[in-house]
């Protein structure tokens, strides 16, 4: 036994008890997001979640507090928001549906990537939205490229980042070009096998509210002249500002199911392609 290492551990355990805070993360070491206009070349990583599949969708709630909120349904859990939107869509009315196309969450998609020229930082999750997303999606079909995350026989990717409008202000806007060299993930087999393990796992990072807290959330949203409650300073997230809403009413069955096309698209943000900093 390393005595040690135990009170290091005792001492680390009481302190955070002590402050009442959890442990601040650094998310520059978990997530990587441009910081500035210019070239970037990446390679993706096949996940450790999931070898075949690079890419985690996940499902968040925006607007309804100062900081997104990661859905409770990542976690395969019940979420207060998710349910009362779906019992909204029972009814005919109009506004009903309305409001609850506000509710429902967006989603995000995440992927491991190594940044070339920083590969000592190791893999960090690269966050994108719907037009990036599509795009990966497309080349990993087509035949002439092949599985773009082998660690033997990958490809590169050119982000090439510029300021440009997005939903109505300035940003930065990310598209993505493939490499047409394919090459190794690295010539270090030993730091290969790094990049496979060692990667941050997004759900064991992201806060997760409990059932009822969320519940609170929503009541505050939709009675804003009642909300008590207070945010959370240590979340390192965007403000992503979407209006409350009026009054709500449940009525009776059925409004019309939303073709294909409009079901994916309305999973993302309005904005197609705003990626969120960290």
């Amino acid at each position: 036994m390393d005595i040690n290492a135990i009170k290091q551990r005792l001492n680390s355990l009481q302190s955070t008890n002590n402050t009442g805070k959890k442990e601040k993360i650094d998310y520059s070491k978990v997530y990587w997001k441009p910081k500035e206009e210019g070239k970037y070349q990446i390679r993706i990583v096949p996940s450790k979640l999931n070898p075949k599949n690079p890419f985690q969708e996940v499902f968040v709630h925006y607007g309804f507090s100062k900081f997104p909120i990661y859905a409770l349904t990542n976690w395969g859990e019940k979420d207060p928001i998710v349910e009362f939107a779906a019992q909204l869509r029972k009814t005919n009315d109009k506004e009903n549906w309305s409001l609850a196309k506000k509710l429902d969450p967006k989603m995000r998609v995440f992927a491991p990537v190594i940044v070339r020229g920083e590969e000592e930082k190791g893999v960090r999750l690269w966050e994108f939205g719907k037009e990036i997303y599509m795009q990966l999606l497309g080349i990993a079909e087509d035949e002439d490229y092949g599985d773009y995350t082998d660690i033997n026989e990958g490809r590169d990717f050119t982000v090439d980042v510029v300021k440009g409008d997005i939903g109505g202000r300035q940003g930065l806007k990310s598209s993505i070009r493939i490499k047409p060299k394919t090459t190794s993930l690295s010539s270090d087999a030993s730091l290969i096998q790094t990049f496979l393990k060692e990667q941050p796992v997004l759900l064991e990072i992201q806060r997760k509210m409990e059932f009822d807290a969320l519940k609170e959330v929503l009541q505050n949203w939709l009675s804003p002249e009642e909300a008590t409650g207070e945010v959370d300073e240590d979340e390192e997230e965007e403000v992503v500002e979407v209006a409350p809403v009026k009054a709500y009413a449940l009525k009776t069955p059925m409004a019309p199911k939303a073709n294909k096309a409009d079901q994916f698209d309305s999973l993302f943000e309005d904005e197609d392609d705003n990626d969120l900093p960290f």
